[in-house]
């Protein structure tokens, strides 16, 4: 169940930065932390490296909104 409502999340935020909303990569980046939450609690390891990746992704990109925001 978990797995489904984490995805709904990513879904969400997915949503949000589609919109051109910068708080979707605030929800994205909560999300990845959660995903690593879940790989750990439920001893699934591989998760941890592509939510790891996708982790740095988000990141970047959220400083890189708002830089354009602030120019």
């Amino acid at each position: 169940m978990w797995s489904w409502i984490l995805a709904s999340v990513g879904i969400c935020g997915i949503a949000l930065v589609g919109l051109v909303r910068r708080e979707g990569w605030l929800v994205l980046i909560v999300n990845e932390a959660l995903w690593v939450v879940y790989a750990v609690t439920t001893r699934q390891y591989g998760f941890i490296l592509m939510a790891a990746t996708y982790l740095v992704i988000y990141v970047y990109s959220f400083r890189k909104w708002g830089e354009r925001q602030d120019s």
